[in-house]
């Protein structure tokens, strides 16, 4: 048989979050930054997103990251986030599954006990510390682009809920951020349905009513995420991301939690060296720890690493013969939502 495309992949998942990253087939994306590349599948081609997410080669639950080669020296590769509904430039919890899988399969030289991964990502120039034990990469600390916030305690006006009060943050992508007990409903996996309901509803509202515009890139203008969060002591946060077209991110999500830190740096509640942990509604974890104050444009920011694992699972390749897609592969949004829930957290493998 004669395929006209094929991909390579592995499979990875991150504190129970599931996810591939094409590791070879996909030689360039037209571009001069990784922002203009993202860009141009956004709004040019999304072939390649739809190919790779969307049945019946992926599934809408499960992001791609494609590794494309960098646009900065200082960087070892670039890769870009391709979720159900478009590109998205930064996430905390496929940058730990990309330095997992390049390190692992050994696209990046491994160094014991520590390895350090540079990546190049349409929000800027990640960090990350992996540390590695018997040719396993056992933990990745990142070094997230500064995160700062954009509003704090801002009205928004819902239907459901009456006026709520919303945080929005930067850390790599916008999210709201809304303290869960506004709204009646607590952050447990039997309520993973109703919370991504609400979640992918809220964002719609909150995007219409509050404006955004990174200081730096003009195409990063929209709210992507909506994260409940809710204060369990001092030092841990229950955290629940959700993500188009209705689910949660089964992570605690890294970049949610830095921009999470950053809005509690911002009312003066923490300072450098004190962390926090983050539990997603599966109860996993990521660590995150406010390193120190800087800016961006202007804007007062802080820098975070957070800290989790991730595994690789297995190889798959992802191929074409130019037939017509699976029947239902390009379904809409409410089509497919009641095929969605909240998984357990896969074992180590």
């Amino acid at each position: 048989m004669r395929w006209k495309k094929s991909v390579q992949l592995v499979g990875v998942h991150c504190e129970g979050e599931i996810g591939k990253v094409i590791t070879g087939g996909v030689v360039n994306i037209p571009g001069e930054t990784m922002l203009d590349k993202m860009n141009y599948i956004n709004e040019v081609d999304d072939s390649l997103r739809r190919f790779v997410v969307l049945e019946p080669r992926g599934c809408l639950q499960m992001p791609v990251n494609v590794l494309l080669s960098p646009t900065r020296p200082e960087a070892h590769v670039g890769f870009i986030v391709l979720q159900s509904d478009k590109a998205y430039p930064m996430s905390g919890s496929n940058s730990i599954c990309v330095v997992t899988a390049l390190l692992e399969l050994g696209m990046v030289p491994m160094q014991e006990p520590e390895t350090t991964v540079v990546l190049d990502t349409p929000a800027g120039l990640v960090t990350a510390e992996a540390t590695c034990e018997d040719g396993r990469c056992t933990s990745v600390s990142l070094n997230i682009v500064p995160a700062f916030v954009e509003h704090l305690d801002v009205l928004v006006d819902t239907e459901t809920h009456g006026k709520i009060k919303v945080d929005i943050a930067f850390g790599g992508v916008y999210y709201a951020l809304v303290d869960v007990d506004q709204l009646g409903i607590t952050i447990v996996p039997e309520n993973a349905r109703p919370l991504a309901d609400l979640g992918v509803a809220l964002r719609a509202v909150i995007d219409a009513q509050v404006k955004v515009q990174h200081p730096l890139y003009s195409a990063i203008n929209k709210i992507a995420y909506v994260m409940f969060r809710n204060r369990l002591d001092g030092t841990t946060y229950q955290t629940c991301t959700t993500l188009s077209p209705g689910r949660i991110d089964r992570s605690s999500c890294g970049m949610g939690s830095s921009e999470n830190l950053a809005t509690l740096a911002a009312r003066g509640k923490v300072k450098a060296g004190d962390a926090l942990a983050s539990r997603s509604t599966i109860g996993s974890e990521f660590q995150v720890e406010l390193l120190g104050e800087t800016e961006v444009s202007g804007r007062a920011a802080v820098n975070v690493c957070a800290i989790a694992s991730s595994h690789v699972s297995h190889r798959t390749c992802a191929r074409s013969v130019g037939w017509p897609p699976c029947p239902g592969s390009n379904m809409s949004n409410a089509g497919i939502l009641a095929s969605i829930r909240c998984l357990r957290i896969l074992p180590r493998s």
